[in-house]
């Protein structure tokens, strides 16, 4: 058997103990273990010029392990120490995930779905507004950009915005009920044609773009059937869709049909439109369309034919991409899809608790200075410097125990962390401080220079030099946020009123903030 690598973990003096005990639980036949302290209290401040002075690496190591916001180069120390330096995970608790004891090494950079996005009103858009939209769908992960077409309405730029499309390095599907939009799409050089039954395949055979089969009717399977039959026996591709229906509309029967079509006609290829359930369903579309793409792995769809129109579908594209990757993932282990990584979690995280609430106290005992920290853990908020540690769930109640009141600064910042530590524990997501809530394929994940640390934010300075309040350095804005917009009290009472009063046909007035309906109706 071979020797165990021998993993040399780098920190500061405030987490080793919680690294020596989650270090005493990795196997020894696989992992030896030593810990370098760097001689600072917070692992995240070491800088590669620290650890180059004050870090003496064991004999036989074969691998150094930095803090996951340790901010030094780690391809700069492996020069240094001439042994493989890597960045671990964020925190502590992660570290067996980290080195592959989960049963698995996650990689999401593979899957074997197409993703079609449909430009539900292209008809309505110019040329330019639809490649303009094409290229972001791309962007966020479509493969096929679908130009949809709407009954009763003319699409007299289909065929330029095709070649736009196309030109552009996209590929392009175009779906219509019209015959002649499908027909004057593909001679325009559209790839896919969507929808065609058993009444107009003939089109299929006047072009080359590939067609997506559908029954008459959605319950017809053997009109799906006899339309498969006849692209097989010409040996041209095509593929078939047996509709996925609204739930109370069709939908448990319509995946029973999925089911169906497969085992009739094991290899072909397929699709699902998932839109009827991520559209037609008011429910956060992220787990409806995990299930939805559970189902297209187990089934070998390969093709899913996607549409955000409303508002809380705006990240359909992100949630398909992230979903068929995990699928891919846990397919190719035979495993359940638990383990691949957090894309597929928005409200709420596995192990949103990374602190004990008695780990927590420990860490507070050792501060000796007044800057402010904040956790999270099972019992709530966690706040403390060396004068106090208070535990809360209301973050507004923490205020009378903070010195802020004279620094208009201060009291921003740990109002807003205040704020997202409570929307954490609420929520059961793992809260960081100075760091931004994860969201999963819900949202973007900041991108940041790991090997730079960041702008200082508001916290409680002392000693000589200390800058006055309100001037201290602020965390950047986003980049593309706006600069807050101010409108006068009068003006937004006005607004709100005016809005409210057209929606509920009556007058409507402002009490403490909220509208209400006006005394007398």
């Amino acid at each position: 058997m071979s020797a165990p690598e021998h993993l040399v973990f780098i920190t500061g003096r405030l987490a080793r103990a919680r690294l020596e005990k989650v270090a005493a639980t990795l196997p020894p036949e696989r992992f030896a273990w030593s810990i370098a302290d760097a001689g600072v209290k917070v692992a995240a401040l070491m800088t590669e010029e620290i650890i180059r002075r004050r870090v003496e690496i064991p004999e036989g190591a074969t691998r150094i392990v930095l803090p996951g916001r340790c901010r030094a180069n780690p391809e700069a120390l492996m020069r240094h120490f001439g042994v493989p330096v890597e960045r671990g995970p964020d925190e502590i608790v992660d570290l067996p995930a980290y080195l592959g004891l989960a049963g698995r090494k996650v990689d999401l950079s593979r899957h074997d779905l197409r993703i079609f996005s449909e430009i539900v009103d292209a008809s309505k858009m110019t040329a330019e507004a639809i490649l303009e939209k094409g290229l972001d769908l791309a962007r966020r992960g479509a493969d096929v950009i679908d130009l949809g077409g709407l009954p009763d309405t003319d699409f007299p730029h289909l065929e330029e915005s095709v070649c736009l499309l196309k030109g552009a390095g996209l590929r392009v599907s175009v779906d219509s009920f019209s015959i002649d939009e499908l027909r004057r799409g593909a001679e325009a050089g559209a790839d896919y044609l969507l929808s065609l039954n058993e009444e107009t395949l003939d089109l299929a055979f006047e072009t080359d773009a590939v067609p997506v089969l559908v029954p008459m009717r959605p319950d017809d399977l053997p009109s799906l059937d006899r339309a498969i039959e006849r692209m097989e026996r010409a040996g041209r591709p095509y593929m078939a869709d047996p509709i996925l229906e609204p739930i109370h509309f069709g939908f448990v029967d319509s995946i029973t049909r999925y089911h169906e079509v497969r085992r009739r006609h094991p290899g072909i290829e397929m699709m699902m439109g998932t839109g009827n359930l991520t559209e037609l369903t008011e429910a956060d579309s992220l787990g409806v369309t995990a299930l939805l793409l559970g189902m297209c792995s187990e089934l070998a769809i390969r093709n899913v034919l996607i549409v955000q129109v409303s508002n809380h579908t705006r990240r359909t594209v992100e949630e398909h991409d992230a979903a068929r990757r995990v699928m891919y993932a846990a397919k190719a282990d035979a495993a359940l899809p638990k383990g691949y990584g957090r894309d597929l979690l928005a409200l709420h995280d596995k192990r949103p608790f990374v602190q004990t609430p008695d780990e927590i106290a420990s860490l507070a005992a050792e501060v000796r200075d007044p800057n402010y920290r904040i956790a999270v853990a099972e019992d709530g908020i966690h706040v403390y410097n060396r004068g106090i540690h208070k535990v809360g769930t209301d973050a507004m109640a923490f205020f009378p125990d903070l010195d802020v009141a004279s620094d208009g600064a201060h009291a921003f910042y740990l109002g807003a962390e205040l704020a997202k530590a409570e929307t954490a524990w609420r929520l059961g997501k793992r809260y960081v401080q100075d760091e931004p809530l994860r969201w999963g394929a819900a949202a973007d994940d900041e991108a940041e220079d790991t090997t730079a640390f960041k702008k200082a934010g508001h916290t409680k300075h002392s000693g000589p030099g200390t800058p006055p309040p309100a001037t201290r350095d602020a965390t950047p804005a986003e980049a593309d946020a706006a600069a807050p917009e101010t409108i006068e009290p009068d003006q937004a009472r006005a607004e709100a009123a005016s809005v409210a009063a057209t929606e509920s046909g009556r007058p409507m007035r402002i009490v403490c903030g909220k509208l209400v309906p006006a005394e007398g109706n």
